[in-house]
């Protein structure tokens, strides 16, 4: 690794560092006219965002992407309109930072506020998703934290004028230009440095594939929030409404089949299998998805004409990203909480029924951030939780797990007031 290239990051992160300490005391209409600001730039800056996003996807390095992965890469006009709404949502959302979480008074007197303070510096490491560049830098904005924004290789003309906007809405506000700032160069040797930086950056999430997740938690000297997979599964329970397994199931599959928060694994109770089994299957079929099934899954499409390939023993622990489901029949509620956590990777996963008491067992028994009930998995998600935007969906459990918005971007801190107290 070059000496420029190692001071260049570390300079970044000194910057940032200093960013941080301004905007931790920033006032909230600050923060918030910066986001605005930022929406207004978004919306008038189209037809250079959609040039610098063109150029990206006819890179070579776009054309090699899978079908999901350049889906996630595009940008249009609409998904831009979204990322501008997204950004005058969370200006719209309390400050998280000065929060009250506990208030005590001791005996002798000390009194104690537990209180919500930004992380401090986070840096985001990603893939090609453009629409990160912008959803982390407001979300740690409005949190108070300073962001070391690091994109691949893939969308890095996009990612830099995306980030050109969000350097001139901070100036536009007051704010430290340097409190977001995006690495310059895609050199894997740049990643390297910052994720030894431990005593400028305070935590590290990783965004995209497995395999950069583990290159990140593996070389990181900086505490980091990841989840690996999206492994996510929709049970339909014996009580399960068929209209409703359909519409459910087949929402979770394919309204957008390269995203973690997508099914990719089946499971239906054997007691309804025969009937329900084959409606679903039929409207996934129409839809292009190719079901992997075990053989008791396999059978039962065949009985009713439908196409089934024979699952292998790998298919039913995988994150497809694409048109590709796995099935299987389970034999009772029990059987399927366990697979689920034997199986998934902890994301989300939803169970389709009208027995509230079997939801109930579902949701507690399943060890998942995210356990729905009669809802499709793709509302894990930090826009439609209410979030207005998410950094990430975390399947650890320190410090945060599920879609992580503004508050799972703050730590916290005991403010202790007294009138001259010492211990003895």
């Amino acid at each position: 690794m070059s000496a420029d290239l190692a001071q260049l990051v570390t300079d970044l992160a000194r910057r940032a560092r200093a960013a941080s300490h301004r905007l931790a005391v920033a006032p909230s209409a600050a923060k918030d006219a910066a986001l605005e600001k930022l929406a207004t730039l978004i919306d008038a800056s189209h037809f250079i965002l959609l040039e610098a996003n063109q150029r990206d996807l006819l890179s070579p390095e776009a054309q090699a992407l899978s079908p999901a992965a350049r889906d996630r890469l595009e940008l249009n006009e609409k998904r831009l309109q979204q990322l501008a709404q997204s950004v005058r949502q969370v200006a719209t959302l309390p400050d998280p930072v000065g929060e009250l979480l506990e208030e005590t008074e001791r005996p002798n007197g000390l009194r104690i506020r537990k209180v919500r303070v930004p992380i401090g510096v986070i840096g985001i490491i990603y893939e090609a998703r453009p629409n990160v560049t912008v959803e982390c830098a407001v979300l740690c904005l409005k949190s108070g934290n300073a962001a070391i924004l690091r994109g691949g290789k893939e969308c890095f003309h996009t990612n830099t004028a995306l980030a050109a906007l969000v350097s001139a809405a901070l100036a536009g506000a007051g704010l430290p230009g340097y409190a977001v700032q995006l690495i310059p160069t895609t050199d894997r040797a740049a990643l390297t440095t910052l994720l030894k930086l431990d005593t400028l950056v305070q935590c590290i999430i990783p965004r995209g594939g497995e395999s950069l997740i583990r290159f990140v938690a593996q070389n990181s000297t900086i505490p980091v929030i990841k989840h690996y997979t999206g492994v996510c599964f929709v049970y339909l329970d014996r009580a399960a409404d068929p209209a409703l397994a359909e519409k459910v199931t087949l929402n979770a599959k394919v309204q957008r089949p390269g995203v973690c928060n997508a099914a990719e694994q089946l499971l239906v109770h054997a007691a309804v299998a025969d009937t329900l089994l084959p409606r679903v299957a039929g409207a996934l079929a129409a839809k292009g998805v190719q079901l992997c099934c075990d053989p008791r899954a396999a059978a039962i499409l065949q009985r009713a004409g439908l196409a089934a390939t024979p699952a292998a023993p790998a298919d039913f622990t995988a994150e497809f990203l694409d048109l590709v489901m796995a099935v299987r029949v389970v034999d009772s509620l029990e059987e399927a909480v366990t697979v689920i956590n034997r199986d998934g990777s902890g994301h989300t996963d939803a169970i389709i029924t009208a027995d509230e008491a079997a939801a109930r067992t579902f949701q507690a028994g399943v060890d998942s951030a995210v356990v729905m009930w009669n809802a499709s998995t793709r509302f894990n998600d930090g826009f439609e939780f209410g979030f207005g935007a998410e950094i990430g969906i975390s399947t650890d459990r320190l410090h945060a797990r599920g879609p992580m918005g503004l508050r799972e971007l703050c730590t916290y801190k005991f403010l202790v007031t007294g009138d001259g107290q010492v211990r003895g």
